[in-house]
């Protein structure tokens, strides 16, 4: 029988520079069996995805508890690691921080993403640090996978972004972190520099605008990861949908989905 502790394991394993994890992000226990399925070796929630299908707005409006509910189903749903993107960490103080770890690891994660919203540093180290001590006090070595938002300075790659990403990624190690994640169409050239800088493994994201899998992989990057964007395309489409029949009278019927109804029941038979 496979452990929490073997899972949080594995997740570590997971992250190779130029031989990447990749994560197309779930958000429900339907989307995350549907990865599965695809062959994913680990499966990553998007609190985008989660969000949305439970009625909230992304931008830490979820609630703790939601967030919880969802990691509690979708980790019993699936038998690889899960990591769980906890945005802030549903807390305002460390302590509180400590708490969503800890009833996240009872829920069955093995990883979770926590953001940093730009805070000052030594306020986001002590949110990293009570993250890991919690995990600590689990017994489970919990890969906390901090994302970097230093994209909302803008100039993604210039010097003033990639001197505070550094200067963070730093001391978010020294804090605790398992490795870091930076949002942004990045370049080769940046993601390289980005992995040369930092002893923890690079997160980048595959979307519009970015390099391929491959480009990703090849600049050096631990993890791959899709955010909302697989979230965002299946409410686009189901948006699509509606306003074909609604607006399109004479449209043809549209073409059967790769997932249909058999197949969906099928994923979902245990």
């Amino acid at each position: 029988m496979t452990t929490p502790l073997d899972h949080a394991l594995a997740l570590q394993a997971m992250h190779v520079p130029g031989d990447p994890l990749i994560l197309p992000n779930a958000w429900d226990v339907a989307s995350a069996r549907a990865v599965l399925a695809s062959g994913a070796r680990a499966i990553a929630t998007t609190s985008a995805g989660v969000a949305w299908s439970l009625g909230y707005r992304d931008g830490n409006e979820l609630t703790r508890d939601a967030a919880i509910d969802a990691v509690r189903r979708i980790a019993s749903s699936v038998s690889v690691p899960l990591t769980a993107d906890i945005e802030g960490g549903y807390g305002a103080t460390p302590d509180e921080v400590a708490s969503t770890i800890a009833a996240c690891l009872d829920a069955g994660a093995s990883g979770v993403n926590l953001e940093d919203s730009l805070r000052p540093i030594d306020d986001q180290e002590y949110r990293i640090a009570a993250a890991r001590s919690a995990a600590d006090d689990a017994g489970i070595p919990l890969f906390i996978n901090v994302r970097i938002d230093t994209h909302r300075i803008g100039d993604v790659g210039g010097d003033r972004w990639f001197e505070e990403t550094v200067t963070r990624a730093e001391a978010y190690e020294r804090a605790g972190a398992s490795g870091i994640f930076v949002l942004g169409a990045l370049r080769a050239d940046t993601i390289e520099r980005l992995a040369d800088a930092t002893t923890l493994p690079l997160n980048v994201a595959l979307g519009p605008g970015t390099l391929s899998i491959s480009g990703l992989a090849g600049a050096g990057a631990s993890r791959i990861s899709a955010g909302s964007s697989i979230a965002e395309a299946a409410y686009s489409l189901a948006q699509q949908w509606a306003t074909a029949m609604l607006e399109t009278p004479d449209a043809a019927p549209a073409s059967p989905p790769t997932l249909g109804w058999a197949a969906l029941n099928q994923l979902l038979r245990d």
